[in-house]
């Protein structure tokens, strides 16, 4: 039986390809959405691809991929460093998380250095631009295979 994955995408990301291309680069999500796509159907696991600006959404799909999914691939964006909501979500859920960030968030402003999400992650890919989210998925399904 495959393994679904959901992969979500907190505030702004809707906007890379244009916001920011030298911290961010010039990858749109659409893009990043396609090689995931393509990247699951290699290896047999089905893909829930989603992008909100809202924090509720956000924890609404948490919850749904803790009953629907194997894991959770979560760019949280801003939420990383202020969301006690997403955080409870993940806890609450159960479901296995990777944490992913486009930059390097330790390289840039302190607020950035703290995360919410790590605490109940499985693991943190950052710094890696758009290639990050196939690491995330490589590495969460190895740990999902493990277990």
């Amino acid at each position: 039986m495959a393994k679904t994955i959901y992969i979500l995408n907190g505030p702004n990301l809707n906007l890379l390809g244009t916001r920011e291309p030298d911290i961010y680069g010039s990858t749109t999500l659409g893009s990043i959405e396609e090689s995931c796509q393509a990247f699951c159907q290699t290896h047999n696991v089905e893909v829930v691809f989603r992008q909100s600006n809202e924090e509720g959404e956000l924890v609404n799909w948490i919850q749904e991929a803790g009953v629907k999914s194997d894991g959770l691939i979560l760019n949280a964006g801003a939420y990383t460093h202020t969301s006690v909501a997403l955080h409870d979500a993940i806890k609450a859920s159960g479901v296995k998380t990777v944490e992913v960030h486009l930059s390097n968030i330790f390289q840039r402003e302190e607020f950035r250095h703290h995360s919410f999400i790590s605490p109940v992650a499985v693991g943190v890919i950052c710094g890696f631009g758009a290639q990050g989210y196939e690491l995330a998925l490589s590495a969460l399904l190895t740990h999902l295979n493990s277990n």
